[in-house]
């Protein structure tokens, strides 16, 4: 067998700690090595070169590469395998990176972990069988889920570049948080004007299939090849015959008495409604919890005899679609931190208190005061605080920063000082003004007359009828009391309670803070766990509107990437099973965290190929022996035991 090792430099990842040279010398005069070197960064295209010229001019039959984490750049080295005509393989990686430089300060005891862990590299590679490719057919249409700014843009990008698209959103509009909003920071843009022609062109698009009321009930399968059941709540009117005239909210027995969700309560609704003026589709919805027929069985229906066109129909039912998609994209968006929680800023005990998104509902001219500012008594503040950093930034909430807020509430301060004769602060710990355009809003806030504070808020009191900010100002090091007539929270960014349920549902990772867990933070920041399944937007961190849109149209460009291919091939670790061991007991069914095992008719268990991600769970789970890993067989782990043991018994003899 002729062994090729590869030591790289990763630039002073590796060669700060380790001797590199050392390690060539040492790995040259290893059994079966034929040639040993090293270089500074191995996975350029000079060093892939290298590789690829060794395998024809040396004859390499296996190629050990000692490097970073085979999670980083595994793809890379195996292509490069396949340029030169080797099979991808019979390529060992030895991470002497994360397990070895990165951990360990240097010196002797470092230098031999390090070889140890390429001469376990170097003798599992001679056991290393070939593996041939595994070929399977694309289903070319897409599902996205959320019908935000970051959905719809995936799903129209999609949908132009000519495959099928289905959207699904869970509440019975297009448009997320962003048809909520008056203006766009940094720009001070119409929200209204760029988001709703957009719901548009994406509810009349004729590969778009939108399915609003909607969840996703469970997904099978695997990239190129998933299964998907969507489970859709009646909306209790017909689409296609209601003309949105309301005729029938105006019936409603309860006109005006149910919080409006979409004005975040700050007026009131009838049970049967409009959520806004432009929502897609732009028919009017039932609301099950409050509708007297619905929840009570008690009502004299006149919703239904204002209704003309008999769109009401309180017989609809549930649906379920089962859909075939060859590629999924995540993008559930997020919602706001409640600021009850931290009760100190007396949100919810102070009607003067409200948080950044109801105070945008003021300015807006479509909102529910026509876009004045109003306090609860009908006049207008001559005061107003905006306290930053609520929610977030905070060991006792989230430690995150919501990257939003900042220039959120510097945004809504300029409107305010435009739109009030009324005194406007800041209360900030850090400004976060790191976007393009942001700095020059910062500068027109203060140009504008808004007054910046630096320092935690540590309550919001009421005193005599007057409400004060009591702060800590860090520039003059003093407790300071501001007299306002209102509070504007600037609250962050929280995943949707509901996503542990779906990462559950589509077998992806979430990290720390809730949201969907990337596969890599910077060479896969947009791929899961999942193959085949995409995170665009806030669902994944939060964001601002420029880089929930950027990722979207990234997120699209990969899931275009498998679309646009009749064929898939899936070359990595696969298990295999030994039918005559087989017993049948169906324990690797069980552990299999992808869906990659099942029975066949005569009740032996079958790896699917194009599912199976080579994890080894189930190799380990088998009782009988009757599941293997090619890629990691028998011999190669003992061969790699043997190393490994032999670094300790040297390392012990150093001790003594």
């Amino acid at each position: 067998m002729r062994v090729g090792v590869y030591i790289c430099h990763c630039g002073m990842n590796i060669q700060g700690v380790l001797d590199c040279e050392f390690l060539r010398e040492r790995s040259s005069k290893l059994e079966s090595v034929c040639i040993a070197c090293e270089i500074p960064y191995l996975c350029s295209e000079e060093g892939q070169k290298t590789i690829e010229r060794d395998i024809k001019n040396e004859r390499l039959e296996r190629v050990v590469v000692a490097a970073c984490s085979p999670r980083l750049h595994e793809p890379t080295f195996r292509e490069a395998l396949k340029r030169a005509g080797l099979n991808p393989n019979f390529l060992e990686i030895a991470n002497i990176r994360e397990q070895c430089s990165w951990v360990h300060e240097g010196g002797p005891a470092a230098q031999e972990k390090a070889l140890s862990l390429i001469r376990a590299a170097v003798s599992s590679s001679i056991y290393k069988e070939e593996i041939t490719p595994v070929v399977f057919p694309v289903t070319q249409s897409a599902l996205v889920i959320g019908g935000g700014v970051a959905g719809m843009n995936c799903a129209i990008a999609i949908a132009n570049a000519g495959y099928e698209v289905f959207l699904i959103e869970r509440s019975s509009t297009l448009g997320g948080h962003m048809v909520q909003l008056d203006r766009t920071f940094p720009t001070m843009d119409c929200a209204a004007c760029i988001v709703t022609p957009l719901m548009s062109d994406v509810f009349n698009h004729p590969r778009i299939h939108v399915f609003t009321l909607s969840e996703i009930d469970s997904l099978e399968g695997f990239k190129g090849n998933f299964r998907a059941r969507i489970r859709r709540k009646p909306r209790y009117v017909r689409i296609e015959r209601c003309d949105g005239c309301l005729k029938c909210a105006e019936a409603c027995v309860l006109k005006d008495k149910i919080p409006d969700s979409f004005n975040l309560g700050l007026n009131r609704r009838s049970a049967v409604y409009i959520p806004f003026a432009q929502a897609q589709p732009a028919a009017a919805v039932v609301d099950p919890q409050n509708c007297l027929i619905l929840a009570k069985g008690k009502c004299s229906s006149p919703c239904l005899e204002a209704c003309d066109r008999r769109a009401i129909d309180f017989d609809m039912t549930e649906e379920v679609i089962d859909i075939e998609i060859g590629a999924v994209i995540v993008s559930t968006g997020f919602t706001i931190f409640d600021a009850s929680e931290i009760p100190r800023y007396g949100f919810g005990r102070y009607p003067e208190v409200v948080n950044a998104l109801q105070f945008e509902r003021m300015l807006s001219a479509s909102g529910p005061t026509d876009g004045r500012v109003l306090l609860p008594d009908g006049k207008e503040p001559r005061s107003i605080a905006f306290i930053h950093c609520v929610g977030s930034r905070d060991e006792r909430t989230h430690e995150y920063c919501s990257r939003a807020c900042c220039m959120f509430l510097m945004k809504q301060a300029v409107s305010a000082r435009q739109l009030l004769d009324a005194m406007v602060y800041e209360f900030y710990l850090d400004i976060n003004a790191f976007g393009k355009g942001h700095q020059n809003l910062y500068k027109r806030a203060r140009q504008e007359g808004v007054l910046f504070v630096r320092g935690r808020v540590a309550e919001v009191v009421k005193l005599r009828g007057e409400l004060k900010v009591i702060a800590e100002d860090t520039l003059i090091d003093k407790v300071i009391e501001v007299p306002v007539d209102m509070v504007v929270l600037g609250t962050g960014l929280r995943p949707p309670e509901d996503t542990g349920k779906l990462a559950k549902t589509l077998r992806i990772h979430t990290d720390p803070d809730g949201f969907f867990q990337e596969m890599h933070p910077k060479m896969h920041p947009l791929e899961t766990n999942v193959e085949g399944i995409m995170l665009a937007g806030c669902c994944q961190a939060p964001k601002d509107i420029t880089d929930t849109v950027a990722q979207a149209q990234a997120a699209s460009g990969k899931a275009l990437e498998i679309l646009s291919s009749d064929f898939m091939t899936a070359d990595g670790p696969v298990c295999r099973t030994d039918e005559s061991l087989c017993v049948g007991c169906g324990m690797c069914v069980l552990v299999c965290p992808f869906e990659a095992v099942e029975f066949g008719d005569n009740k032996k268990a079958i790896i699917k190929e194009a599912v199976c991600r080579g994890c080894g769970i189930c190799v380990a789970a088998c009782f009988s022996g009757a599941i293997n890993i090619p890629e990691s067989n028998d011999e190669q782990i003992l061969e790699k035991i043997k190393a490994l043991c032999a670094f300790r018994e040297i390392s012990e003899a150093k001790k003594i």
